[in-house]
C-alpha cells in the first residue's frame, strides 16, 4: 500500500512538467502563428534508438522538458532530439488549408509524427540531406502538410536529426497566407540577388577597362556573398544542385570561406595596405593562410563548418586596416569604413537574432539583417572604389594642369632665352673672326717654324742612325766579352778550387746542372741505348731525350755518377769538384762541413768517388781540358740495366 503511494506522488512529481505545457488554440482566422520557446517540451536522445513508441511510452513521455531557449536548438551534434508541441483547433479547419513551415535550411533531417483521424501517428520527412525533389512543395523551406483539422487537441512529435547545430522554428500556416508570402519572399530574393549580379557586371567591366586587381577581387568577393547568401537561405539546393544533398554540408562553409579570403584580398589592394602599413599587409596574409589552412581541415572534418564565428575575425581585420588606413590619410578608405560599419553591425544584429540574447530583433530585422548589411556594404565599397577613382582621377588632372603651367613657363623662358642667345651669338661670331685671324698669322708663324724643325729634324735621324749603327757594335763586343767571360770561369770551375758559393753561381739548381749534363752527355750526338736509333724528340722530364722510334726515353742521370741520386745535385756536383780538385785527399768531415750534408753520405759519395778516380787515374790526368767533368761520365750500364732495356715489354 505504502509502494503505491510512494509511486503515484513520483508519478505526479514527473508529470508535473507535461501538465504545465498549454495547448496553443488555433482557428481558420489564423493565416500564420510561430511558436514561442515555452510553447515546446523536448528530449534528447544520445542513443539515437527511440521510436515513436518509445517516445510516447510512459516510462519516456514524463521525461519530456520544457525548452528554456529564445529557440529551441539543438546542442549536441550527435545526438537526436524530439520535440513536442500542443495544438487545440478550436473549429474544423479547411481541406488541405494549413502546414507545418520549420525555417533552418541546414538542418539533415525532419521527421513530423501527427496524429491522423484513428489516433494513430503519420511520418513524413524532409530535410537538407535528402534530394529536393522529395519535398512537399518546391519551396526553400521545409513544408508539412497537417492531415486531421477536425476540431479539437492533438500532440505533435518533432524529430531533429542533423549534423549541425539548428534552430528549430516551427511556423503553422494556411496555404493561402504560405503562397503570399513565398512570392513576396521570391521577390525580395530577386532584387537582392539582382543587385549583386549589378555589383558584380559594374565592377567587371572597371576591371576590364582599367586592368586592376582590386575590382577583379571585389567581384570575387560580391560572387561569394550572394553564393553564401544562397546557401543559407537554401535557393543554391533549390536551383543549383537539387540533387546532390551531400554538398549542402560543404557549401556555405566553402562560400564563408572564399567571402573571407577575397574580402581580405579586396581590403588589401584597395587600401594599398603593403605601401601605407607593411605590419597590416603581412598580418592580413599570416591571417588568408591560416583562414585556408582551417579550410582544408573542415574539407576533411565538415561538422567544424558550424563554427561560422570564426569568420569575426578577417571581418574585424578587414575593419580594422580600413580605421588605421583612413587614419593615415588615405581620403578612399572613408566609404570602405563606413561599408563594413554597416556589416558589421548585421552581423552582430544576426549572432544576437539566432543565439536569442536580443527577442526584439527577431522577425524580418534578425533574419534579413545580414542581407541588408552585405547590401549597404557592397553598395558602400563601390562608392569607395568610385571615390579613389575620382581622387586619382583629381590628381591626374592636377597633374596635368601642373605640367601644362610648366611647359607655358618654359616656353617663355626658352623664347627669352633664345633672344639672349642670338645677341651673344653674334658677340661671339666676332669674336670667333677676330680669333680667327690671329690664329691664321700665328699658323704661318708656326709652319715656318715646322720647316725648320724638319731640317733639324732630318740631322737627328742621321745621328740617329750612326749611334744605333755604334750600339750594334757594342752589343756584339758585350756578347764577346761575355762568352769570354764565361769561358774564364768554366776553366776556372774546372781546374781550381773554388767556395760552395762560387760553385753554385756556375751550377745554381737542378735545370743547370741537367742543362751541364745533357751537354756532356750527348756532346757528339743522340744514339738509342735500346735501338742505336739516332732521332729523337723532348721527354717528360728536363733535358730527356725519347727515342723516336722505340720510344725509350733516356733521363740525362741514366749511365752517369749521379744515377740514383739521392741528395741534391748541384751539391754532388760539388763534391765531385771537390774530390777531382784534392785528388781524393779531402775527408768526409770537411765534405760535411763545407756542404751540410750528413758526414755518412758525404763518406759513401767519396767512396764512390774514389773508386772511379782509381779505376780510371790515367785519363783522369791526360785530361787537361775537361777536368773534373771526366769523372761525370765514367759510369757503365750493369748486365741487369742492358738486359732490362732489351727486355720487349720495357719501354
Amino acid at each position: 500500500m505504502r509502494r503505491g503511494i510512494f509511486f503515484a506522488l513520483l508519478l505526479c512529481l514527473f508529470a508535473v512538467p507535461v501538465f504545465s505545457q498549454k495547448p496553443v488554440e488555433l482557428n481558420n482566422t489564423h493565416k500564420q502563428y510561430i511558436f514561442s520557446a515555452n510553447e515546446f517540451q523536448y528530449i534528447e536522445d544520445k542513443s539515437n534508438k527511440l521510436t515513436i513508441n518509445d517516445i510516447m511510452a510512459d516510462s519516456v513521455y514524463h521525461r519530456f522538458k520544457i525548452n528554456s531557449d529564445f529557440y529551441p536548438k539543438k546542442y549536441d551534434l550527435n545526438a537526436t532530439y524530439w520535440y513536442k508541441i500542443k495544438i487545440k483547433f478550436t473549429e474544423p479547419l479547411g481541406v488541405n488549408s494549413s502546414i507545418f513551415e520549420f525555417y533552418d535550411q541546414t538542418t539533415d533531417h525532419i521527421t513530423v509524427y501527427q496524429p491522423d483521424s484513428n489516433g494513430r501517428y503519420v511520418q513524413t520527412t524532409e530535410g537538407a540531406a535528402m534530394a529536393f525533389g522529395k519535398r512537399l512543395f518546391r519551396h526553400k523551406n521545409f513544408e508539412f502538410q497537417i492531415y486531421n483539422r477536425s476540431k479539437g487537441e492533438r500532440v505533435y512529435y518533432i524529430k531533429i536529426q542533423s549534423q549541425n547545430q539548428v534552430n528549430v522554428i516551427v511556423v503553422y500556416r494556411k496555404i493561402s497566407h504560405f503562397i503570399y508570402y513565398a512570392l513576396t519572399e521570391y521577390l525580395t530574393y530577386g532584387i537582392f540577388y539582382g543587385m549583386i549580379l549589378i555589383f558584380c557586371f559594374h565592377n567587371l567591366l572597371m576591371f576590364i577597362a582599367v586592368k586592376k586587381r582590386s575590382y577583379l577581387f571585389y567581384v570575387l568577393y560580391i560572387l561569394s556573398v550572394g553564393l553564401y547568401e544562397m546557401c543559407t537561405d537554401g535557393i543554391a539546393f533549390q536551383y543549383i544542385w537539387p540533387n546532390a544533398p551531400n554538398w549542402n554540408e560543404y557549401a556555405y562553409g566553402t562560400a564563408l570561406y572564399l567571402v573571407s579570403v577575397f574580402a581580405l584580398l579586396f581590403t588589401r589592394d584597395l587600401l594599398h595596405v603593403r605601401s601605407l602599413n607593411n605590419k597590416l599587409y603581412h598580418l592580413i596574409n599570416y591571417t588568408i593562410l591560416l583562414r585556408t589552412l582551417y579550410f582544408v581541415f573542415c574539407l576533411f572534418e565538415h561538422r567544424y563548418f558550424i563554427y561560422k564565428f570564426i569568420e569575426f575575425i578577417p571581418l574585424s581585420l578587414a575593419f580594422m586596416t580600413g580605421i588605421v588606413i583612413r587614419n593615415s590619410g588615405f581620403k578612399p578608405a572613408r566609404f570602405f569604413v563606413l561599408g563594413y560599419t554597416f556589416l558589421f553591425l548585421g552581423f552582430i544584429c544576426k549572432a544576437l537574432s539566432v543565439l536569442g540574447f536580443f527577442q526584439g530583433l527577431s522577425g524580418v530585422i534578425g533574419f534579413y539583417s545580414l542581407g541588408f548589411s552585405f547590401i549597404l556594404e557592397m553598395t558602400f565599397l563601390s562608392f569607395a572604389i568610385g571615390d579613389q577613382v575620382r581622387l586619382f582621377r583629381r590628381e591626374k588632372e592636377a597633374a596635368m594642369d601642373a605640367t601644362i603651367k610648366q611647359m607655358e613657363i618654359n616656353s617663355t623662358l626658352k623664347d627669352t632665352l633664345n633672344q639672349e642667345l642670338e645677341i651673344k651669338v653674334e658677340d661671339r661670331t666676332q669674336e670667333v673672326i677676330n680669333k680667327s685671324k690671329q690664329i691664321f698669322e700665328q699658323a704661318q708663324f708656326i709652319e715656318q717654324q715646322n720647316k725648320e724643325l724638319l731640317y733639324i729634324n732630318e740631322q737627328l735621324e742621321k745621328q740617329a742612325a750612326e749611334i744605333s749603327m755604334m750600339n750594334v757594335l757594342l752589343e756584339q763586343d758585350n756578347t764577346e766579352l761575355k762568352h769570354n767571360i764565361e769561358k774564364v770561369n768554366d776553366a776556372r770551375a774546372l781546374s781550381t778550387e773554388l767556395s760552395f758559393e762560387e760553385f753554385s753561381a756556375k751550377y745554381p739548381d737542378q735545370e743547370s746542372c741537367n742543362k751541364f749534363l745533357a751537354h756532356l752527355k750527348w756532346a757528339n750526338g743522340f744514339s738509342c741505348i735500346k735501338c742505336a736509333n739516332v732521332s729523337f724528340h723532348a721527354g717528360r722530364a728536363t733535358y730527356s731525350r725519347r727515342c723516336t722510334k722505340c720510344n725509350y726515353e733516356e733521363s740525362v742521370l741514366f749511365n752517369t755518377i749521379f744515377q740514383n741520386n739521392r741528395i741534391p745535385i748541384n751539391k754532388a756536383f760539388y763534391i765531385v769538384y771537390l774530390m777531382y780538385t784534392t785528388k781524393g785527399a779531402i775527408s768526409s768531415y770537411q765534405l760535411s762541413e763545407k756542404i751540410g750534408i750528413r758526414q755518412s753520405t758525404c763518406w759513401q759519395y767519396a767512396i764512390r768517388i774514389k773508386k772511379v778516380m782509381d779505376d780510371h787515374k790515367k785519363e783522369v790526368r791526360k785530361s787537361d781540358n775537361k777536368g773534373w767533368s771526366k769523372l761525370v761520365m765514367d759510369h757503365h750500364p750493369t748486365h741487369k740495366e742492358v738486359h732490362k732495356l732489351q727486355s720487349p715489354h720495357h719501354n
